[in-house]
């Protein structure tokens, strides 16, 4: 297996334990994505998990939805993506992307690598959670959420960035970084 199909494994077991623990009465609880509950964002995330692998021209069928089941829908999601990403070939897909020629392993790492770590916390924020992350993939990630410049506001990606006080952690900052407010709800 390759390291990205590691960093997927760990990423998702992350988010997976964020998933397993909302109550069947969560789901529907808002999130700090603004306008989405933590089911929209599962079903974001399932999206991520069927249209990254298109770009490609590589198919992953995932019938079930967060609406009827939503950690059946992500146990098959996570399933689909790890077997592609076992598969070198598969995995090594290349295609033309929005910042040049890439392989579907490495948007994958990147782009929803991100998106389990930062939607993992939005989950745990959302159905009362423990909100820590793994502080190696906050440094990755903020490293690449950075490099991405300007791109990282477009519509439908992040909202302006959150100004925190000074002395804020390295997931508060990140986190902020990508227009959410870590500090604690009152």
């Amino acid at each position: 297996m390759s390291e990205i199909s590691e960093r997927y494994r760990a990423l998702a077991a992350e988010f997976t334990r964020r998933v397993e623990a909302v109550p069947a009465d969560g789901w529907d609880a808002p999130s700090p994505c603004d306008g989405w509950t933590a089911r929209d964002v599962l079903d974001h995330m399932l999206d991520n998990h069927r249209n990254m692998p298109a770009y490609a021209g590589v198919a992953i069928d995932l019938p079930r939805t967060a609406k009827e089941d939503p950690k059946g829908a992500w146990a098959d999601a996570v399933a689909a993506m790890q077997e592609l990403l076992d598969d070198p070939e598969r995995a090594g897909t290349e295609y033309d992307g929005y910042f040049g020629r890439t392989s579907l392993e490495r948007t994958v790492d990147e782009f929803l690598g991100t998106d389990l770590l930062v939607h993992a916390w939005d989950i745990a924020r959302a159905s009362g959670q423990d909100e820590r992350l793994p502080a190696d993939e906050v440094r990755r990630v903020q490293a690449d959420a950075h490099n991405w410049g300007d791109a990282v506001r477009m519509a439908g990606i992040c909202g302006p960035a959150v100004e925190l006080p000074d002395g804020a952690g390295e997931q508060d900052r990140l986190l902020a970084f990508l227009g959410r407010d870590p500090r604690p709800v009152s």
